[in-house]
């Protein structure tokens, strides 16, 4: 499996990858964006299987990534690993098209409850 991890922060977007691995998700090809922008063009061209996304970030935030990508007809499974979780950003993720928003801080097992059912 593919998962494209897309976080404006390098240090973010290794803190993601090393959860991801201590979740038990370490096999998977793991690749990164550094902002909605650039990830909007690796879904196109690199075809991931999920994407985990922060939803600040430059060029295109994570909203406007997954409304990109859905208005395209891209399906892929997307959820958020973001600062933010109130419910009112929930509804939004939601009713987006997201499967899940995991709110930092986050551990192994916030990983692994959401991921499973996608990943499995």
């Amino acid at each position: 499996m593919k998962i494209l991890i897309a976080d404006d922060s390098r240090v973010m977007r290794q803190i993601v990858i090393r959860t991801l691995r201590q979740a038990g998700y370490g096999g998977h090809d793991l690749i990164e964006a550094e902002n909605g922008a650039v990830a909007l063009e690796l879904v196109h061209t690199q075809s991931p299987d999920l994407v985990l996304s922060d939803w600040n970030m430059p060029e295109m935030n994570g909203i406007d990534l997954l409304r990109a990508l859905r208005a395209s007809g891209q399906q892929v499974p997307f959820g958020f690993v973001t600062s933010e979780g109130t419910p009112e950003m929930v509804d939004r993720a939601m009713s987006s098209g997201a499967l899940f928003l995991i709110a930092k801080p986050f551990t192994a097992d916030s990983f692994r409850d959401q991921l499973d059912a996608v990943v499995a």
